[in-house]
C-alpha cells in the first residue's frame, strides 16, 4: 500500500471535540478501504496566512496513512462534502518521517525561547536597519578613496 500525508484545515468556530470527530471520521473510511492511520497529530488552532472563506484562523490536523488509492479517493470526496473543512490537502510520499512532525518540533522550540542563536538583533547587522549615513542635507558623505 501506499504512503500518505493528509492535512485539513478545519474551521475557526468549531470545539476542539468536533475537530477530533471529524479526525475519528476520516479514520474510519481510511479503515473501511484497508488502510490505516499510522499517526495523527493536531496542530492546533493557527492564523492563517490570508482569509478563506471568512475565517481567519482554521484547526490544522495532520494524518499519515498507510492505505490504498481508493481509501484517499474516498476520503477527499467525503472532505469537500463537509462544511466544517475549509481546505485540505494530500501527497504521497516514500517514507513516514519518526517522531513529532516538523510543525510540533516548532511549536517545542518556541514554547523554549530558542531564537536560534541570533540574540536580538536578527540579521541586521552592526549598524541596524538606518540604512546609509547622511549628513544633515541629506546627501551622502565623501569616502576616503585610500
Amino acid at each position: 500500500m501506499a504512503l500518505y500525508e493528509h492535512v485539513f484545515l478545519a474551521r475557526q468556530d468549531l470545539a476542539q471535540a468536533q475537530v477530533d470527530a471529524l479526525t475519528e471520521t476520516a479514520t474510519k473510511i481510511i479503515e473501511e478501504f484497508g488502510g490505516r492511520i499510522v499517526k495523527s497529530e493536531t496542530w492546533g488552532l493557527r492564523t492563517l496566512a490570508y482569509r478563506i472563506a471568512k475565517n481567519r484562523k482554521a484547526h490544522y490536523v495532520m494524518l499519515e496513512i498507510d492505505g490504498p488509492a481508493a481509501a484517499i479517493n474516498e476520503l477527499e470526496r467525503q472532505i469537500a462534502i463537509n462544511e466544517d473543512i475549509i481546505r485540505y490537502m494530500t501527497v504521497r510520499t516514500e517514507t513516514h518521517e519518526e517522531g513529532p512532525s516538523a510543525m510540533m518540533r516548532r511549536n517545542e522550540r518556541s514554547e523554549r525561547g530558542d531564537r536560534g542563536g541570533r540574540g536580538d538583533r536578527g540579521d541586521r547587522g552592526d549598524r541596524g536597519d538606518r540604512g546609509p549615513r547622511r549628513d544633515d542635507r541629506g546627501e551622502r558623505p565623501e569616502r576616503d578613496a585610500a
